[in-house]
């Protein structure tokens, strides 16, 4: 019978490895973390999806294709209509958000989400545009990140809480003279907006222009969240996020 081997005589290679130094677990860890982040930011800068642009950087917009006859009257009640046209393969009409945030492995990106699930109507009485009302549903909010809009759910602006925002002017908007069709013009509606469960009165600056029976209106607003009770939302793969956003707007309108 042989004799018992010691352990010591057990080649390095063949001894089973115990008590691993932690220190060295993690960093291995943490380097392969590091490569796989890299990994993905690089990915998101070179292919990965891009933000839509801001409406900011427009005039409204009604989209090719998009032709109704202009009705005997433009008087009368004008209701928002998400049937008509596209942008960004979507609905022309939407509601959204952009907020800047600093992403693992990625810096810096604009964070936007849009939902083109509206309704609204306006009354237009020669220049006067009265009785503006807007909803907006905030559970079909969708960004280019499907994590984004889950933790948006219980987090930050909280939609399985608060489903929808909506802006109603407190007062008419004359806009002088009635523009002609095609001509853009810049109107204030100040309005009364509900976003996360918090009314504040708000001045936006709108542009609008008619394209026969097509009204385009667009119009963007600084938003604190701080003063809508928003918390800033959280994520491992969320560096920081800003303190504040843009509500932005682009809607369609046609003759009731």
């Amino acid at each position: 019978m042989s004799a018992p081997v010691s352990p010591s005589q057990v080649p390095a290679s063949q001894r089973p490895h115990r008590n691993r130094n932690p220190l060295l677990v993690l960093l291995a860890i943490a380097a392969v973390a590091g490569v796989a982040g890299g990994a993905y930011g690089l990915w998101y800068i070179l292919i990965g999806p891009s933000s839509p642009v801001a409406v900011s950087a427009g005039s409204p917009a009604i989209p090719a294709g998009a032709a109704i006859a202009a009705p005997a009257s433009l008087d009368g009640t004008w209701n928002v209509n998400t049937t008509i046209g596209k942008i960004d393969d979507g609905s022309a009409s939407f509601v959204g958000y952009r907020v800047q945030e600093q992403l693992v492995g990625v810096g810096g990106h604009t964070a936007a989400g849009r939902t083109t699930g509206v309704t609204g109507s306006m009354t237009l009485t020669g220049a006067v545009v009265d009785n503006v009302i807007i909803t907006a549903d905030m559970t079909a909010l969708h960004s280019d990140n499907d994590q984004r809009d889950g933790q948006l759910t219980h987090q930050a602006i909280e939609t399985s809480s608060f489903p929808t925002a909506t802006f109603k002017t407190i007062q008419p908007v004359n806009l002088g003279t009635l523009p002609a069709d095609g001509t853009t013009v810049t109107a204030t509606a100040t309005g009364a907006l509900n976003l996360h469960g918090v009314t504040k009165t708000v001045t936006i600056t709108l542009q609008a222009v008619r394209q026969g029976g097509i009204i385009a209106v667009t119009g963007t607003l600084p938003i604190v969240f701080s003063d809508y009770s928003i918390q800033k939302p959280n994520s491992f793969s969320v560096l920081s996020v800003d303190d504040h956003g843009t509500m932005e707007l682009h809607l369609l309108f046609t003759h009731a």
